[in-house]
């Protein structure tokens, strides 16, 4: 079963979220083009760039308009890390645990699936 996007949505929400700037200013400070975001706020499905950078702009999980439960969902339990400012760890060992943290909330999330 696939879930249409949520076009409408995203077309309302950037309405809100303009607040009656113009499309010129607001299209500007997305990083895409004013007849880009009119032909979105308009219904029309953006290319997969564009559709990040709006929900960026917006603050949005994307997952909102795809019809999926995304990681920033009250739905979903998540993992987080603070490491210490400076050189507490290196750079590559900070990436290899946050590839783990996330195996292990993709794990997580398959066993609540599942259940």
């Amino acid at each position: 079963m696939s879930v249409a996007p949520d076009i409408e949505g995203l077309a309302g929400r950037i309405l809100q979220h303009r607040a009656g700037r113009g499309i010129r200013e607001t299209a500007k400070e997305v990083g895409v083009s004013p007849a880009t975001l009119s032909r979105v706020e308009n219904g029309k499905i953006p290319d997969l760039e564009t559709f990040g950078k709006i929900c960026a702009w917006l603050g949005d999980d994307p997952a909102r308009y795809l019809g999926v439960v995304g990681v920033g969902s009250p739905d979903v339990r998540k993992a987080q890390v603070h490491f210490k400012k400076g050189a507490a760890i290196e750079k590559d060992s900070a990436q290899a645990l946050s590839e783990m943290i996330l195996a292990a909330q993709r794990m997580m999330l398959a066993e609540e699936m599942q259940d």
